[in-house]
């Protein structure tokens, strides 16, 4: 794959480690490197395994390490042209990441956050209302934020509905650019049995994306995501190509899992990377 070395770029991505799981920073780090850029990590929190039907997995919080490794990059001078955040575990990791975005981003670095905190309508276990209001600051500082319906509703103050239509969605997608964010990609989007996608809103502009959905629940599809649109979006990709694209690669991992039950915690993205780095690649 051949690339501009101007769209080579340097990232800090701020997210917990699983271990095993296929989820996070473990899908950040080989996802974006894929798409050719430097990719440097923050872990909020290293875990034995994720959250998601695991049993007896070990955490441990990574709080009191971050202000030390913002402290030492700053001495030495070490910049970013962009900042990806993912899970947060606290109000006050979200204000650290905050914290970097004036601190070791150079000057138009883009900001992508996933407000990655709550779904199917509740918040995730351990976070709570400051949580909330912590990620809705960061979140008026990115230039794009990646929110499922659960997340956009908890940023916004709307109430979280699982029967919605057109008029909702449009007065979801005003509240969040409403939030200072410059760009929104609303994720989780069903549109009828046999599409899922999102609708990306960018001042007056909105544009939708969709693809086959497959019923059957996969671990850490959402990273994959966003992961795949961080990188795509960072090498220059619209908006739209950068969603669709992510799309494409979110499908194809799970469609290379769905016949392996063995492989239920997460999806192989692995095996999506050869597509992913083709279709970067033919956008050059």
């Amino acid at each position: 794959m051949s690339m501009n070395m101007q769209d080579y770029k340097r990232i800090l991505t701020m997210q917990d480690i699983s271990c095993l799981g296929q989820c996070s920073g473990s899908v950040a780090l080989p996802v974006l490197s894929a798409c050719g850029h430097e990719t440097c990590l923050i872990p909020s929190a290293l875990l034995s395994t994720h959250t998601g039907q695991f049993q007896g997995y070990t955490f441990f919080d990574l709080t009191e390490q971050i202000p030390g490794i913002i402290d030492h990059w700053r001495r030495e001078g070490i910049m970013f042209d962009a900042l990806y955040t993912g899970y947060l575990g606290s109000a006050r990791q979200a204000q650290f990441a905050r914290e970097m975005i004036d601190t070791l981003l150079r000057p138009a670095a883009h900001i992508v956050v996933d407000p990655a905190m709550a779904d199917n309508g509740k918040l995730y276990a351990g976070l709570d209302d400051a949580c909330v209001k912590a990620m809705r600051c960061l979140c008026s500082a990115a230039d794009v934020i990646l929110p499922n319906l659960t997340e956009a509703c908890l940023l916004t103050g709307m109430e979280y509905r699982e029967d919605w239509d057109g008029d909702y969605v449009a007065r979801l997608l005003d509240a969040l650019l409403e939030t200072g964010a410059k760009s929104v990609v609303l994720t989780g989007v069903v549109f009828s049995s046999d599409a899922t996608g999102g609708i990306i809103a960018h001042g007056t502009e909105r544009k939708y994306f969709r693809h086959r959905r497959i019923n059957r629940m996969f671990h850490g599809t959402g990273d994959v995501f966003a992961a795949a649109f961080t990188g795509a979006f960072l090498r220059g990709l619209s908006l739209e190509d950068a969603a669709e694209l992510a799309a494409r690669f979110t499908l194809r991992s799970i469609e290379n899992t769905e016949d392996d039950p063995a492989h239920w915690y997460g999806v192989k993205f692995e095996t999506a990377l050869p597509l992913l780095i083709k279709e970067l690649g033919e956008h050059e």
